[in-house]
């Protein structure tokens, strides 16, 4: 089963995949589809004025080609991934908890110090593929806050189910949640 839907004028067939046994969601996955990635980061430039924010900031992994072209069609030559582990190359690591509906156990966003020195005093940008339950989102925002910066804004692609109606981030398109039959949830 697939949902079909408009992203950034291009229209996509998103395959349905089970969470649990009432709950399905429609995969939206940049990786590979350079068009989508292309037109969904000039989309979301659109969104936020450039004046707004110092960088852009996002989790690791399924946002980096995103967020990379966002950085390309907008000349900004530095940006900032959240990783999923501690790297060598990561002086004194700070971390954050993040669990998201994607992702079945608790997992750490991690941050480099030179990063976060980077960060520190700045006006940071939240970038993501989808917002859904906001459990990355609230990790990106406490990990910007714990290395100094100020979130300036969040932004996605889809937000997907009760995100929709956040005012406190501004995205593309809604994405529905569906039942185990394809139909959408009231």
């Amino acid at each position: 089963m697939t949902y079909s839907m408009k992203i950034a004028g291009l229209t996509r067939e998103l395959p349905l995949c089970k969470v649990n046994d009432d709950l399905y969601i429609a995969a939206f996955i940049c990786f590979g589809d350079a068009e989508i990635t292309v037109a969904c980061a000039r989309e979301l430039l659109k969104l936020v004025p450039a004046t707004e924010y110092d960088y852009l900031f996002t989790a690791e992994a399924k946002s980096i080609p995103l967020i990379h072209e966002m950085a390309r069609q907008s000349g900004a030559a530095k940006y900032f991934i959240a990783r999923k582990g501690p790297k060598a190359y990561m002086p004194d690591p700070i971390y954050v908890e993040d669990q998201s509906i994607t992702t079945a156990n608790p997992q750490r966003l991690y941050l480099g110090q030179d990063d976060a020195a980077l960060i520190r005093g700045k006006r940071i940008l939240i970038v993501d593929d989808v917002i859904s339950t906001g459990g990355s989102l609230r990790a990106m925002e406490e990990l910007i806050k714990k290395a100094g910066g100020t979130v300036a804004g969040k932004i996605a692609v889809l937000a997907e189910g009760d995100s929709k109606n956040r005012p406190d981030i501004r995205y593309l398109a809604p994405l529905p949640l569906f039942n185990a039959d394809g139909t959408v949830k009231a």
